[in-house]
């Protein structure tokens, strides 16, 4: 049985480092809605190797095309989103996870969304 407690800006209070992913997106989320941007994000942990970001597009945003990072991966935590590449399109939906392929790509949400973002720095 997991016990529910308070969390503080999406952090666990009493376990530092454990991050509440719902509460998390949620803020964010609420966020993204009311930027410009209609877009926001929060690195939840960056080390020499590996960087995972949060991020939260309202529906209809949109990162434009990018270069790939050496390895990626997306994980969508709420929501539907496309991933696009010259070659392919992936409908990824809330619960899934798929590779980044190496090449440029975008990113689009079909519905509000909240992606986790798990990069490879090396």
């Amino acid at each position: 049985m997991t016990e529910k407690t308070e969390t503080t800006n999406g952090r666990h209070p009493s376990n530092d480092g454990v991050v509440m992913l719902a509460d998390l997106a949620s803020r964010l989320l609420e966020s993204a809605r009311d930027h410009h941007s209609q877009r926001a994000a929060e690195t939840i942990n960056s080390g020499p190797s590996m960087r995972a970001t949060v991020i939260a597009l309202a529906a209809g945003a949109e990162l434009a095309e990018h270069e790939s990072p050496p390895a990626a991966t997306l994980q969508v935590i709420v929501g539907r989103t496309e991933l696009r590449s010259a070659r392919q399109t992936w409908l990824v939906h809330e619960g899934e996870i798929v590779a980044i392929p190496a090449e440029r790509h975008a990113l689009s949400a079909i519905t509000d969304a909240v992606v986790l973002l798990t990069v490879a720095l090396h």
